[in-house]
């Protein structure tokens, strides 16, 4: 009792939670969550730093003039640019796109953008939704990601349908980062659901990477649609972690030491096999695909 002397007994229950969340949140992770995993091969990961570099493309005004850009370039073909999208475009029902051609690789790219801190449209797709507020195909999705994914295609329709008929060899790959793989996932998912709206493509044909993926579909839905999705996780990167809903994150924004603290407690009051039992939870999109640079303390590794 002398450790603890003169300190309330829910402090100390709280600080012992925190500081196992950190542990587990700070030093369990990157190698340590994929250790079991097989290593993917270069065949199946080299669309990755591709379309990486699409993504990346769409943050600017005008490619045959970038300003930002990467070493070695975006690798586009202005003239193979089919649309870009913007938020005035869309009118903040879903972030910025681009519809892109890729001869070099026989594939038609759909590539959207990260979250912009500075829309609050962006705040307004993450916030629509709540536990269980969704029902797809057997599962569950996120809300406000799956209503933009249905504004874009609604949109763009006729236009993939189009490209999809007239390059038949062609697959078809939607591709995101943060906010954007959200959507990315979302549109994969309905495409799939309805390959009628694009010609009855065939389901090989069309293929997803969500890049820092949010969290968006039920596990279930995860597991039966892993042919078609992939998902791209960097070393400890928070968002495809946490099982805080995107909602609850964002309107905390004022508050996140209260829901650091909640999170603290829940992790360690509620044991993982029930968490997993809960249908309603949502997790990455699809297959996993864990970048690790190194490990935690093992600096001469790369």
């Amino acid at each position: 009792m002398s450790i603890i002397c003169g300190l309330p007994l829910l402090e100390c229950v709280y600080c012992l939670a925190c500081a196992r969340w950190a542990w587990k949140r700070c030093l369990h992770t990157a190698g340590h969550d994929s250790e079991t995993w097989g290593l993917a091969t270069a065949e199946e990961f080299e669309p990755v730093p591709r379309l990486c570099r699409y993504i990346l493309a769409v943050y600017e005004d005008d490619l045959r003039h970038p300003l930002w850009e990467p070493p070695g370039g975006y690798g586009i073909n202005p003239d193979w640019l089919i649309l870009r999208k913007t938020y005035e475009d869309t009118q903040g029902r879903a972030p910025s796109y681009i519809l892109y051609l890729d001869h070099d690789h026989a594939d038609i790219v759909f590539a959207i953008r990260g979250l912009n801190l500075a829309k609050e449209s962006d705040y307004q797709v993450l916030l629509d939704n709540k536990l269980g507020k969704k029902k797809f195909d057997g599962g569950y999705v996120h809300n406000g990601l799956l209503k933009a994914a249905g504004w874009v295609l609604d949109a763009e329709c006729e236009v993939l349908k189009e490209l999809v008929e007239k390059y038949p060899n062609y697959t078809l790959t939607f591709a995101g980062h943060s906010l954007g793989s959200g959507v990315a996932a979302m549109l994969a998912l309905v495409v799939v659901r309805h390959q009628d709206k694009l010609g009855n493509i065939d389901r090989r044909r069309i293929r997803c990477y969500a890049i820092a993926p949010a969290r968006c579909m039920s596990l279930n839905l995860a597991v039966r649609y892993a042919d078609v999705i992939n998902s791209v996780v960097l070393q400890d990167d928070f968002l495809p972690r946490t099982a805080t809903p995107l909602e609850d994150i964002f309107k905390s924004l004022f508050c996140l030491p209260c829901l650091l603290c909640l999170r603290c407690m829940g992790d360690t009051c509620i044991p993982e096999e029930k968490m997993l039992k809960d249908p309603r939870r949502l997790y990455a999109p699809g297959r996993l695909y864990h970048i690790v640079e190194r490990r935690p303390f093992r600096y001469n590794e790369a």
